[in-house]
């Protein structure tokens, strides 16, 4: 078997994963009398886009671990750096209540765009300032985790390799 399929089977195999998730979370959603304002051809472009985000988390997953393989306790370390991210973004406080030195950085994380263009999508507010990154989210929400996937997705199958000789 070679190191592609090896790699690219456990991120499809998280990707089943995630997206079964989704789709009981949306479904739960709609048990709830949650409904898309915008219809639902846009409702499953924002899922997709939540789904292509994850997909670059898990490259970036994947690469962590294989860099950290011989310490598996540091990958727990390596974790905490998953709280921040979310926190210095959008997904729980409006860009527009934080200081300017921080909305710039909440504004340009990957996770913000995401999060951003789905609020858009589904026709919810954003509750971010008029900005460029935010005028283009459903933009940046492609290409932050198609960047994301060109990085590490090379440099997960590049330290395979190297750990497999």
């Amino acid at each position: 078997m070679t190191a592609a399929a090896v790699i690219a089977g456990r991120a499809a195999a998280d990707m089943l994963n995630s997206g079964a998730a989704l789709f009981v979370l949306a479904g739960c959603g709609f048990l709830v009398a949650w409904h898309p304002h915008r219809g639902a051809i846009r409702a499953v472009a924002a899922l997709g886009l939540l789904l292509l985000l994850r997909f670059a988390f898990v490259w970036i997953g994947v690469y962590l671990r294989l860099m950290f393989y011989p310490n598996p306790e540091a990958v727990t370390a390596v974790r905490t750096l998953e709280f921040p991210i979310g926190f210095l973004g959008n997904p729980f406080v409006a860009v527009s209540t934080m200081p300017a030195w921080l909305a710039a950085i909440a504004l340009w994380n990957p996770l913000s765009s995401t999060v951003s263009a789905a609020r858009q999508l589904f026709g919810d507010p954003t509750g971010a300032r008029p900005s460029w990154i935010t005028e283009h989210a459903v933009l940046m929400a492609v290409a932050w985790p198609l960047l994301l996937i060109a990085v590490f997705s090379p440099l997960s199958l590049h330290r395979y390799r190297r750990l497999s000789r």
